[in-house]
């Protein structure tokens, strides 16, 4: 959500000079007039407040870039006393005012940082207020602080002894905050108790600001929202033309998105549900301060809006991806919603058909879940993310209090369908079921809740446990698509039921993962297993928004022997998947500020057994192969396929270090052969030199990304070749590098202008002297020199460069080292 700001109505008030400031409700003691009075006359500006505050560094920015138009140097110093200074105040400063600023972070440990003072430096004067105030809304304005202002012409030698300390700590003592201070400032800031009651009073002074007649309303970024815009308008400069941002469920996507695209012209949203259409349009207006957008889904066909929302169901039709509805450079923006489903056939043809000036893909799923090679699509680039913990712990969400509660029903014997509990076989066990009703109802009642969501595995276990707590006196309504039983619900309508309190429950199916705000929400309920990451991150994000008087989100989470029983403390701790630790261990992992995760004894006993039963890694590649083969309707996983849907927790043993022998994305060919699902090609392909070829592919070394281009010019889009000439690695290197970012792996430069200036010479020179020289020395005698030609390959090579088996074994791997690659790069970063 944005937020709305009210600073330019003060200007309006005339107000006298005065010496003594002492804020409350008398407007012409406020700090805040005294210092725009100085600031319009000022030839140099010094400020040094121990912290300051996004709301106060909002209402000074005009008055600053006034001043810096003028040619004033003006020079701030802050302290990190206490976490209490925001890092989007010190991300507003960097993306309005630049370098102009000369802004620093007071660096000494062992002494306390308070001072409070503005120094003005005039023709023939120079003056300094001194009191107690820092830079936010209410100390500038009617918070009860005390500030006193003086000029050397009266007082010459008290002035300089402050100006002179000044001086002193700003050279001597601080560090220059740059972006990549910016970056670890903001990873490492956490929202400290003190900062959450100066928040309130800002709050206060704004909500009285709303009171006043004829106030605008400026809908503006807040937050993370700051930084996020800072990054994406960066990665601009640094080339970049694709971009993921990937935040928590309620952090503001889609506002974050209307403000970074205000200044182009044609733009286009995707997503796939009419509600999250709707709500983003309404983002959209706000921000642009415009009617001119429109639809095109399956009701209206817009097209001659500034701004279009449309159904990925609709748009990704190929009647409607042509010059004929749309040229492929129509739009200036694109922002594709949920970007995790951008792996999908109709949101490829959306992003492959379009060529934007820049296109935004939003998420809040952690990486590698739900389609790994969502990051091939955007480029590799994900200029700006915040995790579920870092949201939390920054105060931008609720807390959560989790309760994983032991379920005695028994999944043992139920089957698993492409990765999840068969729905029948789910409904059998929980339909009609009074112990599991009593249990569920016990636990809602013990933990209370003005309103909750219990999310179901299918249409009749909501209907069952919205007909269950009925009866027991709780109102509730079951909410899925083609709602059509006895205690189902229209979406909105139930919603709105929610929201009034003329419901207290809604049982989903699968309607509330995305899009959908409730921010009242004060408890979630898992009755069904937890199978997917994705999904359980989805649903509890449903209920983390901030909401006034709501402290905290109740999670009760009811736990039985399913296959990833206990896996959920993994992803509230801020870990990306189920990975790492056994699901015992839940106790040593650390969790966000404020939150709870308590377990059931009896299920501790129970996730040591489960870790007990785990199959050998081997197993559980096998096993998963079997699953992601089954997800694709029996079509064989390639490399690609398996390193999209395996299971991340099994993905990451695989690739770790100390389990090269069992990873099979270094060995492909052997793993099939093993499990007998070679082709005829594959099989002539494996009895000869090709397979020793592929494998020298899949191992090579890959420190660095340089000698990837040098491969790409062999496969030549599966047109293999022999030998490449100068130009045609050329061609291969400067595409390679030229695409989003991937500058910043080439060798001895530091910024995209630099990389700009790298000549063709240079190019080739670098490619020559590096990756072609080790493919020669350590490519297991494969590439080898050859008049008139940069590289080639052994003559060998030719024997089966027609085998079509050969060519589709290179271009996996070379996609696969790829992706992997920009994972590793990606996580390090």
């Amino acid at each position: 959500m944005a937020q709305s700001n009210f600073e330019e109505r003060i200007d309006t008030y005339e107000i006298e000079s005065t010496n003594v400031m002492t804020g409350d409700r008398d407007r012409s003691r406020y700090l805040y007039y005294q210092l725009k009075m100085s600031m319009a006359k000022a030839k140099q500006i010094d400020i040094i407040v121990s912290f300051l505050m996004e709301s106060g560094v909002r209402m000074l920015l005009n008055d600053m870039k006034r001043a810096l138009d003028r040619g004033v140097k003006i020079r701030i110093l802050t302290g990190n006393y206490l976490e209490i200074t925001q890092p989007s105040a010190l991300y507003l400063i960097k993306s309005e005012l630049g370098d102009r600023v000369d802004l620093r972070l007071y660096n000494e440990t062992s002494r306390s940082f308070h001072p409070k003072s503005y120094i003005f430096h005039y023709e023939s004067s120079n003056e300094i207020y001194i009191g107690s105030s820092n830079i936010s809304k209410s100390a500038l304005t009617s918070g009860i602080e005390w500030n006193y202002r003086f000029s050397d012409t009266l007082d010459k030698k008290n002035y300089e002894l402050f100006y002179a300390t000044f001086e002193d700590l700003f050279l001597n003592h601080s560090i220059i905050i740059d972006d990549e201070e910016l970056k670890r400032y903001s990873k490492a800031w956490k929202k400290p108790a003190v900062s959450r009651d100066l928040a309130k009073y800002d709050a206060a002074e704004e909500n009285e600001d709303k009171n006043a007649e004829n106030v605008r309303m400026l809908y503006r970024p807040r937050g993370a929202q700051i930084e996020a815009l800072y990054a994406l308008q960066e990665s601009r400069m640094e080339g970049a033309a694709k971009g993921l941002v990937y935040a928590a469920t309620g952090i503001g996507k889609t506002y974050l998105a209307a403000f970074d695209s205000a200044k182009y012209e044609r733009v286009l949203f995707v997503a796939h549900r009419e509600e999250i259409l709707k709500q983003a349009a309404v983002s959209f207006k706000n921000v642009r301060n415009s009617e001119d957008y429109g639809f095109f889904d399956g009701k209206e066909k817009d097209r001659d809006k500034s701004v279009i929302f449309a159904s990925v169901a609709t748009l990704g039709r190929p009647e409607y991806l042509n010059e004929t509805y749309f040229p492929a450079d129509y739009f200036d923006y694109v922002i594709i919603d949920e970007f995790h489903h951008a792996v999908t056939d109709q949101y490829r043809r959306i992003v492959d058909y379009f060529q934007p000036q820049f296109l935004l893909g939003l998420t809040a799923t952690p990486e590698r879940m739900d389609g790994k090679n969502i990051y091939e699509i955007c480029d590799y680039n994900v200029p700006y993310q915040i995790s579920l913990k870092e949201a939390i712990n920054k105060g931008m969400l609720v807390p959560f209090h989790y309760y994983g509660v032991y379920d005695e029903t028994d999944y043992s014997g139920l089957r698993i369908v492409k990765g999840r509990y068969d729905e029948q076989e789910l409904n059998q066990a929980y339909i009609g079921n009074e112990r599991r009703y009593d249990l569920i109802y016990k636990y809602y009642r013990k933990y209370r809740s003005a309103r909750a969501i219990g999310f179901c595995c299918s249409r009749q276990h909501a209907e069952d446990m919205a007909k269950e707590f009925c009866q027991r006196g709780i109102a509730s309504a079951a909410v899925y698509s083609g709602e059509n039983g006895a205690y189902a619900e229209e979406r909105n309508e139930a919603i709105r039921k929610l929201k009034n309190g003329e419901i207290r429950v809604i049982f989903s199916v699968d309607m509330f993962n995305e899009g959908v705000d409730i921010a009242s929400l004060d408890m979630v309920m898992f009755l069904r297993p937890t199978e997917s990451p994705v999904v359980f991150l989805q649903q509890l994000g449903r209920g983390l928004r901030l909401y006034k008087g709501k402290e905290y989100l109740n999670v009760l989470d009811f736990i039985g022997n399913y296959e990833k029983a206990g896996k959920a403390p993994l992803l509230l701790s801020g870990e990306q998947s189920f990975s790492k630790k056994g699901s015992c261990e839940y106790q040593d992992l650390e969790y966000p500020d404020d939150c709870i995760v308590d377990f059931d004894m009896r299920l501790i006993d129970l996730f040591k057994e489960i870790d007990k039963k785990k199959l050998t890694l081997k197993m559980q590649i096998r096993q998963e192969y079997y699953r992601v083969k089954e997800l694709l309707d029996g079509k064989r996983p390639s490399r690609m396929d398996l390193f999209t849907y395996m299971d991340d927790e099994i993905y990451r043993i695989c690739v770790s270090g100390s389990h090269a022998k069992e990873n099979p994305f270094q060995h492909y060919l052997d793993f099939l052969y093993e499990l007998g699902e070679l082709s005829e090609d594959e099989q002539k392909l494996y009895a000869g030199i090709g397979r020793e070829f592929i494998q020298t592919i899949e191992t090579t070394e890959m420190q660095k990304v340089y000698k990837m281009p040098i491969l790409y010019s062999f496969y030549n889009h599966g047109n293999i070749r022999l030998a490449v000439t100068d130009e045609e690695v050329l061609e291969s290197w400067k595409k390679f590098f030229d695409t989003g970012t991937n500058w910043k792996d080439f060798p001895n430069v530091n910024t995209y202008e630099d990389y700009k200036k790298v000549t063709d010479k240079q190019h080739l020179s670098k490619a020559k002297r590096m990756p072609i020289r080790f493919l020669k020395a350590s490519g297991r005698g494969f590439f080898v020199e050859k008049n008139g030609y940069a590289l080639a390959l052994r003559d060998e090579i030719g024997d089966v460069v027609g085998n079509m088996a050969f060519g589709e074994q290179m271009g996996d791997v070379l996609g696969y080292r790829s992706l992997e690659y920009y994972r590793r790069r990606y996580e390090k970063e």
